[in-house]
């Protein structure tokens, strides 16, 4: 793939699309490179982003040497900003460090990004995916819990000093005053808190902890969000089959943190979301399969189809579409993933995982 001379905004989304397609991948990562450090972009606040999908590229293809020099040339590129774009270049870093065997030097780059926690929804999605990379999903799960107790404080904990040697992590300002035992009404008034609260419930399901307090506030604002925004709340019912899975996550590896590394870790994702669901009290819910030609056709080439808004809006069409699975089958039934096999054999188990 031979990029053009001068690479738009749009061009970087389009090649985000289709660059794990090309015959040489790696080549595609090496021309965005040099397009940002030879001035070859219409905007020129995009080189970070350029450098940033030449490290994914890179990870993608296990060259780590390769994707850490993109990454820290990245890094480099967004300066002294300290917005989200930022951070998650430095988290990418982070993981590119963990999977290059240097966990230390990982660690360095995560522990200065704890305050963007409860500054940008998408961080707590980028720090936990990075930190998991490196098998430290437990200590995820710790930096998430402190975060959602800085954003919700209680009267008790707001003046109690925090953990020794914890860093501190300032709490979010919500689209509405609320006194600080309150509990926000809506997924809105939460703001931060909620991405918090989400990424949170979902580790913790993948790890097999119990629900605390924490969690079942995760699931009533999803409930009033579901109830609000359908769209939103099916995101979570994707069902991407074995090939499909494979190519989704080789286009964007970002969203194996949402849809799982593996076909294995997707189906057992869904059938948790949907087990909890159902505890949730939600009936006649069903499995919406998805492609990555349907996902990137909805999305158009105006908008990046692994953001969460493209992911939901393709959600909610596919749900109004023939070809839904109804779930959950009979015991002794054919599994809803199309494996051929009963279902008490197949994902039945995997909500107990």
């Amino acid at each position: 793939m031979v990029l053009k001379t001068e690479l738009t905004s749009a061009d970087l989304t389009d090649i985000r699309q289709s660059a794990l397609g090309a015959a040489d991948p790696l080549g595609v990562a090496a021309e965005l490179a040099d397009a940002a450090e030879a001035g070859r972009l219409a905007d020129k606040d995009d080189a970070g982003y350029a450098l940033a999908l030449a490290a994914e590229i890179a990870e993608s293809r296990s060259k780590f040497d390769a994707a850490l020099r993109y990454a820290e040339r990245a890094v480099e590129a967004y300066g002294s900003r300290d917005d989200s774009q930022a951070g998650g270049a430095k988290a990418l870093r982070a993981r590119i460090l963990f999977r290059a065997g240097r966990p230390e030097e990982a660690m360095a780059d995560l522990e200065p990004l704890r305050p963007l926690l409860t500054q940008h929804g998408d961080a707590s999605a980028y720090i936990t995916a990075a930190l998991a990379a490196g098998g430290q999903a437990r200590l995820a799960e710790q930096w998430l819990t402190e975060a959602v107790k800085e954003a919700l404080p209680s009267p008790s904990a707001s003046s109690a000093p925090g953990p020794q040697g914890a860093t501190s992590i300032a709490p979010v300002s919500t689209s509405a005053p609320r006194s600080a035992s309150s509990e926000p009404a809506t997924a809105e008034d939460a703001g931060v808190a909620f991405f918090l609260l989400q990424q949170r419930h979902r580790l913790r399901h993948a790890l097999g902890l119990q629900h605390d307090t924490h969690d079942n506030l995760a699931e009533r604002l999803e409930t009033r969000l579901a109830n609000v925004e359908p769209a939103v709340a099916t995101v979570d019912l994707l069902f991407w089959p074995r090939a499909e899975h494979s190519k989704l996550i080789e286009t964007w590896p970002a969203l194996a943190s949402a849809y799982g590394a593996d076909w294995d870790e997707h189906r057992g994702i869904l059938e948790r979301e949907l087990v909890r669901l159902t505890n949730a009290g939600r009936t006649g819910l069903t499995v919406l399969p998805g492609t990555v030609t349907g996902l990137t056709g909805f999305a158009g080439t105006d908008t990046d189809p692994s953001d969460a808004k493209v992911r939901s809006g393709y959600a909610a069409q596919q749900g109004t579409r023939a070809g839904q699975i109804p779930w959950p089958p009979e015991r002794n039934g054919v599994c809803w993933c199309g494996s051929g096999l009963k279902y008490k054999k197949c994902c039945l188990p995997r909500s107990r995982r």
